[in-house]
């Protein structure tokens, strides 16, 4: 397996593209997303578990009953959430989109993210689509990318190359997220196309069970958004034998979705709005799976540490803290703790007490922009690993006039 360009461009048979159809008033920006499969897809989404749900989640789920779809349409700038006819504007949206390819409005994907609560015209949507689907390109993955892009500041796209039953096989995928991401899926848009054959059964299977470990496992902020969704299309283009059933291929299949999913993970978490650093809390030694999940999740939701991070403060006792009231029935007194970064590796606690460090050390290794937050519970022999960011000014300064 190895880590290739296209995002997702790079499995066969699909391209994308975006423009500025007039949502947005900022111009320079692109606020209108489109990915297409030339041929009809298996494809298979999860969705946030806010019980506020946008208007395009609403019709996305009703279009993906039969487990098929072809495109994936996405503006940014207007969430088409809480309006009185979200969900007239998300199956409009759907029927300009299927007119314009030939294809059934119900095979379209339909997505949007921006504010809250703000009515969504037609017009810049509909006088859009006719560039947006003629400007479809094999190397449209980025302008994709920029087209679902809110408060991000670094683009994220990234595809994979690996082998299924002897045939080269490709997963891509592009992600937006920077604000309002909590666990319990979904925690943002990400978009991924495969052109792997793989049955609707079993590629819904693949992606509830991957997002447990991966996009459950990401908080920037503590806030679940209402239109979050992740959609994955696998149009069979490569050529495998379709996957059916557990086996050699789904694990090969499987390991391929991981790769591309835990870099996403990696890339939003390092986009958190106003963040500085990256976040990745490990923890190992845990009596189950989910007790893992459960302190790796409460570590890096801690605004208190967040805070400690962006200062590089090895205030390790935020760490325990956070660990004391995640719920998990765990021994205290056999926990260790390190803090690591490229800059090297610090322990700050063992068996649940503090140890003497060289604060100098520690500041040097908190300042690095991706730090390890490495937790051993001494419990037993399962782990997890959540991602997240440090809390900074500028997140308030964001979030104070977002909508103005």
């Amino acid at each position: 397996m190895k880590i290739i360009n296209g995002g997702v461009c790079a499995a066969k048979g699909f391209s994308a593209n975006g423009v500025h159809s007039g949502i947005r008033k900022n111009k320079t920006k692109k606020d209108l997303s489109l990915i297409f499969s030339r041929v009809p897809a298996t494809a298979a989404a999860v969705y946030t578990t806010n019980l506020v749900k946008g208007a395009p989640l609403i019709v996305t789920k009703e279009h993906l009953k039969n487990g098929k779809a072809q495109a994936i349409i996405c503006n940014s700038g207007n969430a088409n959430t809480c309006n009185e006819n979200g969900i007239e504007i998300a199956n409009k949206t759907a029927e300009l989109l299927a007119n314009e390819l030939k294809i059934k409005a119900n095979d379209v994907v339909v997505a949007s993210t921006g504010v809250i609560g703000q009515p969504l015209d037609i017009t810049p949507i509909k006088n859009g689509i006719p560039d947006l689907a003629s400007g479809l390109s094999e190397s449209g993955s980025r302008a994709a990318a920029e087209g679902i892009m809110t408060t991000d500041v670094k683009l994220k796209e990234v595809a994979v190359e690996f082998k299924i039953g002897g045939k080269t096989c490709h997963i891509g995928g592009i992600a937006k997220g920077s604000g309002m991401i909590h666990p319990n899926m979904a925690t943002m848009l990400v978009f991924i196309t495969t052109d792997v054959s793989i049955s609707s059964k079993m590629l819904k299977v693949a992606l509830k069970t991957d997002i447990a470990g991966t996009f459950n496992m990401i908080s920037i902020d503590g806030d679940t958004s209402t239109n979050d969704m992740v959609a994955v299309l696998a149009n069979g283009e490569a050529g495998n034998a379709e996957i059916k059933e557990n086996g050699k291929d789904f694990a090969g299949f499987m390991k391929a979705l991981n790769t591309v999913t835990v870099e996403l993970c990696r890339r939003i978490a390092a986009d958190g709005e106003g963040a500085t650093k990256l976040l990745e809390c490990s923890v190992s030694g845990a009596k189950t799976e989910k007790d893992a999940k459960t302190v790796a999740k409460s570590v890096i939701c801690s605004s208190l540490l967040k805070a400690a991070m962006f200062g590089a403060d090895a205030n390790w006792g935020r760490v325990l803290c956070a660990i004391g009231y995640s719920g998990v029935k765990t021994d205290i007194s056999k926990i260790d703790l390190s803090f690591k970064s490229k800059a090297g590796k610090i322990t700050v606690a063992k068996s649940g007490c503090g140890v003497s460090f060289s604060e100098e050390k520690a500041k040097k290794i908190l300042s690095e922009d991706e730090i390890e937050i490495l937790v051993t519970l001494g419990d037993g022999g399962c782990s997890s690993t959540a991602w997240g960011c440090d809390l900074t000014y500028e997140y308030v300064k964001i979030n104070g006039d977002y909508r103005t």
